[in-house]
């Protein structure tokens, strides 16, 4: 799971260079966690849980401070958090998972992209329990001795670590995300990134060919300023 997630992440934020659009997003993460629990991070756990992402993907100081303050103005909009599902061409398991202040204009772009890639958007659950949600944590490798590390970590919801190119990746379930961010904090951890990824309970295998429509489908929905992440079971 571990490699799968770093290829999967890796070609996310090429993507998310190429369309320059990482700190709008991070941003109205920002908007939903003051909205939710206020503007200080250090009671605010899901706002420090974003905040650490911000920097972890360099969006300037002042960025970030902009958003709390914009969040903390009662006229800012509200942004909801809206997850579709449906089937991609070559029958690709396709989650889709968005922040939006309108939820007319999202549902009719997504499915938009579906039905004009030759795929079609379906109900709720339709394709989401083929999927794993794992809360995923990324920190600096420094002088962690990685067994030692995960014997500690175990009691507080670890499922799997890796490294990799001097980072560490360390999943838990979904629930145990809370659990896991007060451990490594309480251990001094200076997290880079924390979020949830989906994944496949199984993989479908396609042809260069077939790939390529798909990843032009994933690219179109990417693109959208209401999507957050895309999750396929494509191998």
């Amino acid at each position: 799971m571990g490699r799968a997630f770093e290829f999967r992440k890796e070609r996310k934020f090429k993507r998310w260079d190429k369309m320059s659009k990482v700190f709008t997003r991070l941003g109205k993460e920002i908007v939903m966690a003051v909205k939710s629990g206020g503007p200080d991070p250090i009671s605010n756990a899901k706002l420090r849980t974003v905040i650490q992402n911000a920097k972890g993907a360099q969006m300037p100081k002042d960025r970030i401070e902009a958003a709390i303050k914009r969040a903390s103005n009662k006229d800012e909009k509200d942004y909801e958090e809206v997850v579709y599902e449906g089937y991609g061409p070559f029958g690709i398991a396709i989650i889709v998972e968005t922040s939006t202040d309108n939820t007319n204009r999202t549902v009719a772009n997504v499915r938009s992209y579906f039905t004009k890639a030759g795929g079609s958007l379906g109900t709720s659950g339709s394709v989401s329990f083929m999927f794993d949600r794992k809360a995923v944590f990324r920190f600096a490798k420094a002088n962690y001795d990685l067994d030692e590390l995960e014997l500690e970590l175990i009691d507080f919801g670890l499922t799997e670590i890796a490294e990799n190119e001097g980072e560490i990746f360390a999943y838990t379930e979904f629930e145990d995300f809370g659990s896991m961010q007060k451990a490594l904090e309480d251990r001094g951890i200076e997290i880079i990134s924390a979020d949830f990824q989906r994944f496949p309970s199984t993989l479908t295998e396609l042809t260069e060919e077939q790939e390529e429509i798909i990843n032009k489908l994933i690219d179109r929905l990417e693109e959208d300023d209401d999507v957050n992440q895309v999750f396929t079971n494509m191998a």
